[in-house]
């Protein structure tokens, strides 16, 4: 989903180049990857599990002997992408195991396709392996090198998506991942730093530091001290990133909820050990539809809150994520959202029409909001933030700035500075980026600007 606007991903149907020989003689598998960066990782380690045991993973269906599919089931629009996407495989290729946040609803998999060969939950890498292996022989033990150094990944080699921790402590009354994929469960932080390392040595430029809940990093430990090439780190969110800092490489922070421990990290950032980006979903801005939610619904404390970031980090970039049409609001309920917009001044924002999801508590709620007056809500909502995000950019006109090539060919290039997260905000288009390559960091200065993207010049 490009620009202001976020969502769930696109199926993502894997293409791993293999050599042809011996092919015939291999386990094939084919691969579909949906839903948000959370799962993307999930599928990397599912990908990286077969190829170290040796099978190919292929493009097609046809080439396939089975095809895996992580499904996402996070909204209803989700949960559809996902059955059809089963069904194609199931049509294509006939043998299909289903993974990820839909497989936690295994009832609704099986009555709409009764003839897949296996479902599991999401973070089941050893179950997926077990399901392969019983429709699969498994191949001879492979030789290391077939495995690149940081795992077989759906992003280009200069980025990497880093999972911390898996679940979540929160119950939001809209939301069902605590069941999908139960409570907060941070890895322990040598594991993390471990594989950060790791995939800097390979090549990664930048880290994008994904969980459910990444200010909780460690809640569920009481902050335990782990080690880290001998060395003593404590399993918290600031540790965490000062250490990720000592790499030398973009770190950027998603999905971070507005806990108090926040403010530790912006000065981090206003010291360039961090990208001073920051992912926070702030959902909404009435307090009566905040408090039905089950979020914090202080917006005064909030906005101090935002105005102390941006002293302490004046280059600091905020996203955030917003519910429109959520059952019981009203006209002044999203009044009330609409000034927050125009108070907070957020740089980056994404927003949902509410959609009902199987499971949730908010579908007992009284008022359920009619779908038109969602729609016509959304596009003011996204009119207003447009405006916002244009005026901002505008400002960068005439400036300089370090971006990270993301793509070049025929003399141009597009990048990303340290105010875009790949594949939900804006780019910078280079129009003179001969020689560039993926991966490179370029310093450009600003041409002109549009409501979500940047031009600009290498200097």
């Amino acid at each position: 989903m490009a620009h202001c606007k976020v969502g769930f991903r696109r199926s993502r149907r894997v293409r791993l180049k293999e050599s042809k020989e011996n092919m015939s003689a291999i386990g094939k598998v084919g691969f579909v990857s949906l839903g948000c960066p959370k799962n993307s990782y999930d599928s990397e380690r599912i990908l990286t599990q077969l190829r170290a045991e040796g099978y190919l993973i292929v493009p097609t269906y046809d080439d396939a002997d089975l095809v895996v599919v992580n499904t996402c089931g996070f909204i209803d629009e989700a949960v559809a992408e996902s059955l059809d996407t089963i069904g194609e495989a199931l049509r294509e290729n006939g043998k299909v195991i289903v993974t990820g946040c839909l497989g936690a609803r295994e009832s609704v998999i099986k009555q709409a396709h009764p003839s897949v060969l296996a479902v599991t939950g999401p973070h089941a890498t050893e179950e997926v392996m077990a399901a392969v292996h019983q429709h699969l022989a498994k191949p001879h033990d492979p030789y290391t090198d077939l495995i690149p150094p940081g795992g077989l990944k759906l992003t280009p080699r200069h980025y990497a998506w880093l999972k911390i921790s898996e679940g979540c402590n929160h119950r939001c009354s809209f939301c069902i991942i605590p069941s999908l994929r139960g409570d907060l469960v941070s890895r322990p932080i040598g594991d993390v730093l471990g594989e950060a390392e790791t995939l800097a040595r390979a090549g990664v430029k930048e880290l994008l530091i994904i969980s459910q809940d990444t200010s909780a990093y460690g809640v569920d430990l009481k902050y335990r001290t782990g080690f880290f090439n001998g060395r003593p780190v404590k399993t918290r969110m600031k540790e965490l990133v000062e250490e990720l800092a000592r790499l030398g490489i973009w770190v950027r922070l998603h999905y971070v909820y507005p806990y108090p421990s926040v403010d530790e990290v912006i000065p981090l950032m206003a010291e360039g050990k961090l990208l001073p980006y920051l992912d926070v979903p702030f959902q909404h801005a009435s307090p009566r539809i905040l408090k039905a939610m089950k979020r914090p619904g202080d917006i005064e404390h909030t906005l101090r809150r935002i105005e102390r970031w941006r002293e302490m980090c004046p280059d600091l970039v905020i996203r955030s994520t917003f519910i429109v049409g959520f059952p019981g609001e009203t006209e002044d309920d999203f009044d009330d959202l609409l000034d927050f917009l125009e108070a907070a001044q957020l740089d980056r924002v994404g927003a949902f029409a509410y959609s009902p999801v199987e499971g949730a508590a908010a579908n007992a709620l009284p008022d359920q909001v009619d779908e038109d007056v969602k729609q016509d809500r959304l596009a003011r909502f996204m009119d207003v933030q447009a405006d916002i995000c244009a005026a901002k950019l505008r400002r960068r006109v005439g400036s300089e700035m370090t971006v990270l090539v993301d793509e070049a060919a025929g003399g141009r290039a597009v990048a990303r500075s340290y105010a875009d997260a790949p594949e939900i905000d804006g780019v910078v288009h280079i129009a003179q980026g001969r020689g560039l390559q993926p991966g490179d960091r370029v310093r450009v200065k600003i041409t002109r600007s549009d409501d979500y993207d940047l031009w600009g010049k290498p200097v």
